[in-house]
């Protein structure tokens, strides 16, 4: 916690100055109301300018100490739960995706990227696996009003009938086409290499597929007639490497790079950013497995 300075005894020395007085030191940021229930909680706490911090005497001292901070967050939190509550009663956000709980708001959209990063920024928003909802407290709300417009038309693009929609309006055009041959490429899980730059096999790495692990290079050349508009800047020199989507075990036991890829690099060992997501979405991905498992 941060310094404090009490005006009314910054000249008193605690009682522990004599190194013999057991206690404990707490300091926090001046607040007159919150120096005065910390007075009334410990009437025998002094001031040490010394210490920049109040000492609190007693051999339970830091125990004491702890319960009466544990109680100021939880009233920091109602409080901050009351004031969020009164701006959404205030300007409240009126939408299909999200509801009104007990504890504060329930979110479900369709599954959209830019949803789910943006919730993630709205602080102490958890995901519930089960019901397939957000959770947004109270206390959030301004944060969550701010992303809100972003969140909201995110979802509404995800739409099942959206979604069919654009792909009609899609199929036969050039961009459709393209889009096909794509995922028909990225199917056959290959990637091209170059020859003297050959990532490892079998440990997870980053390509402009995401993190994936290597199981084969078989030295095939890659024709870049035909590919060159799925892999930009390939050359006679890349060859075909054979890749799948790692484990999650293999995810956490992958220690993080400590440095950022060189510039153009084609692969590299995955950072911590890199891999928190990665394994996020692994837990997913074994948890549907093992929901779909007789």
């Amino acid at each position: 916690m941060a310094e404090t300075k009490s005006p009314a005894d910054h000249n008193e020395a605690p009682p522990s100055d004599d190194g013999v007085k057991p206690g404990a030191d707490i300091s926090f940021s001046y607040d007159r109301m919150t120096v005065e229930q910390f007075r009334r909680r410990f009437p025998r706490a002094r001031w040490s300018d010394a210490r920049k911090a109040w000492f609190v005497p007693g051999r339970t001292a830091s125990r004491r100490i702890g319960r009466w901070l544990a109680e100021m967050e939880a009233e920091a939190d109602a409080h901050a739960d009351a004031k969020g509550r009164d701006a959404f009663a205030f300007d409240p956000i009126d939408s299909s995706y999200l509801e009104l709980g007990k504890a504060g708001f329930r979110i479900r959209t369709p599954y959209s990227k830019t949803v789910v990063d943006e919730l993630r920024e709205v602080p102490f928003s958890r995901w519930d696996g089960d019901l397939k909802i957000w959770h947004v407290p109270f206390r959030s709300y301004e944060e969550l009003r701010r992303r809100w417009q972003e969140i909201e038309a995110a979802a509404r693009r995800n739409e099942p009938e959206e979604r069919r929609r654009r792909a009609e309006e899609r199929k036969g055009t050039e961009q459709d086409i393209r889009s096909k041959l794509r995922s028909a490429e990225r199917k056959r899980h290959r990637y091209p290499l170059q020859s003297d730059d050959l990532p490892p096999i079998g440990r997870p790495v980053v390509t402009a597929y995401g993190i994936v692990v290597f199981t084969e290079i078989t030295g095939e050349l890659v024709d870049p007639n035909v590919v060159t508009d799925f892999y930009a800047g390939v050359t006679e020199d890349h060859v075909w490497g054979y890749w799948r989507v790692p484990t999650l075990e293999e995810l956490v036991r992958t220690w993080p790079a400590k440095m950022p890829p060189v510039q153009d690099a084609e692969w590299w060992l995955p950072t911590i950013e890199e891999l928190r997501p990665a394994r996020r979405t692994a837990r997913l991905r074994e948890a549907r497995k093992r929901a779909k498992a007789p």
